[in-house]
């Protein structure tokens, strides 16, 4: 990968994060009004700081996407490939089950159906992007991409999790998706030499 390929990585996947920030504040606000804007320059600010949020939640995602190819990298130098896919995969699924179940029974009073709801949303989203990726590469593509879209996603939002609120999770989970789900889907493209 050169610096080119690079900048257009990145750029594309900050526009993706802004996006999903503004469709996704646009739609809690919609959906809630919890904000009372006091005029109407708060009205023209509110996409701007959502914009603004996005992205920073899309560097957020690139640094957890690049910590996932060095991990990648080490995990085939140390196991077999067989290995180190079985063992994505053993790490995804506990990831969602942690995720739907375990913090439910050690938090106690935490609604279940609120983390029910995300684990089930993430899991069905790494299912859809992990198919469009090993239809566009190969079958081998599939166990890393599911475990890039659920373990590492969740440990993306392990500190908006923490603060409990549902629609602080939304606001963060879309566009964090949405720019896993677009660097994943991208990576090969981006890899693939230039033709001359």
């Amino acid at each position: 990968m050169n610096l080119r390929k690079w900048f257009y990585l990145f750029w594309t996947t900050l526009l993706i994060g802004a996006g999903g920030a503004v469709i996704a504040g646009l739609v809690l606000q919609t959906v809630n009004g919890a904000i009372d804007f006091k005029s109407t320059a708060d009205r023209f600010l509110y996409p701007l700081i959502l914009i603004g949020y996005g992205g920073l939640v899309s560097v957020y995602a690139q640094l957890g996407f690049f910590a996932y190819l060095i991990l990648n990298y080490m995990g085939i130098g140390v196991f077999p490939r067989k290995v180190w896919r079985y063992i994505q995969l053993v790490l995804a699924v506990l990831a969602l089950l942690e995720l739907i179940f375990l913090r439910t029974f050690v938090g106690g009073d935490r609604n279940a159906t609120s983390d029910l709801i995300l684990g089930i949303g993430i899991l069905l989203t790494a299912l859809a992007v992990s198919w469009f990726k090993m239809r566009n590469t190969n079958a081998s593509a599939w166990i890393p991409t599911f475990f890039f879209m659920t373990a590492i996603t969740i440990v993306e939002i392990i500190g908006v999790l923490r603060i409990g609120v549902d629609s602080a999770t939304v606001f963060i989970v879309v566009p964090l998706i949405a720019c896993n789900a677009f660097q994943i889907l991208m990576l090969h493209r981006v890899l693939k030499p230039a033709s001359i």
